[in-house]
């Protein structure tokens, strides 16, 4: 592992006990050239995090699993400690990544709150809306896109000071999962930046979070006018925004 006093640490989230998965992705990291540490996953509630019940019944049709908040509260916990002591910049990944090193070096090298990127995602899971905003991002061939839509995953990504100040800001309350929430630029107006292609990919294992989740049918509380009305100004804001990014905005 090398050494961790860096401008721009690499935390990697990882369960205390997860010891195979650490091994896994110590071994893939023996020549990554840029500092790096394991983060201990949360298994609780984070401080400074509050869980609104209703709201998440309504918004998922289903209450959060433990996993699901411990994921919420991981991410949480790294942007206060960024925050609480003065690290300019950090990028994230989960232990159940494959990284391109030699670019993450890159990039934890590039002053990202110069060039006005406060979050920019390293992965994404799901293809959704997006404009190109910059060609040839420290490299021949990768770009930085603007997603609009639920692109999901937290897999990766690199943030600023003020990136996990907005965040911190965006994501006090648990409405809904972590990457959901993070997501909704059209609501808390961080912009969903992404590079493309992603220099980082999801390794073939079963998720910590588990997949139980979503073998069951939502609740009555999903259904109801307020929230189908809710789901419809969501997609009125989305769609504006997308037509924004459009138009030049």
């Amino acid at each position: 592992m090398a050494d961790v006093d860096s401008s721009c640490p690499v935390m990697v989230v990882s369960m205390a006990k997860a010891t195979e998965r650490r091994k896994a992705f110590a071994a893939r990291a023996q020549k990554a050239g840029v500092p790096w540490r394991f983060f201990n996953a949360c298994t609780e509630l984070a401080e400074g995090l509050v869980y609104d019940a209703e709201a998440v019944e309504r918004n998922k049709g289903r209450q959060l699993t433990k996993g699901e908040i411990g994921c919420y509260s991981s991410h949480y916990s790294i942007w206060r400690e960024m925050v609480l002591r003065g690290i300019p910049q950090c990028i994230v990944l989960e232990d159940d990544t494959i990284v391109d090193w030699a670019f993450l070096a890159a990039l934890a090298a590039t002053d990202l709150s110069a060039l006005n990127m406060p979050y920019l995602r390293l992965y994404a899971k799901l293809p959704v809306f997006s404009r190109t905003i910059q060609r040839d991002f420290l490299q021949h061939s990768r770009s930085v896109v603007e997603y609009v839509g639920h692109a999901y995953g937290t897999q990766a990504y690199a943030i600023t000071r003020s990136g996990a100040r907005a965040l911190i800001e965006a994501c006090s309350t648990i409405q809904r999962p972590i990457d959901d929430q993070m997501d909704r630029s059209w609501e808390h107006g961080i912009r969903n930046l992404a590079l493309f292609p992603a220099p980082v990919i999801e390794e073939f294992v079963d998720s910590d979070i588990g997949s139980a989740r979503f073998e069951k049918g939502r609740s009555a509380a999903f259904y109801s006018p307020r929230q189908r009305i809710a789901r419809w100004i969501d997609r009125q804001k989305m769609r504006a925004m997308k037509l924004s990014l459009l138009s030049g905005g």
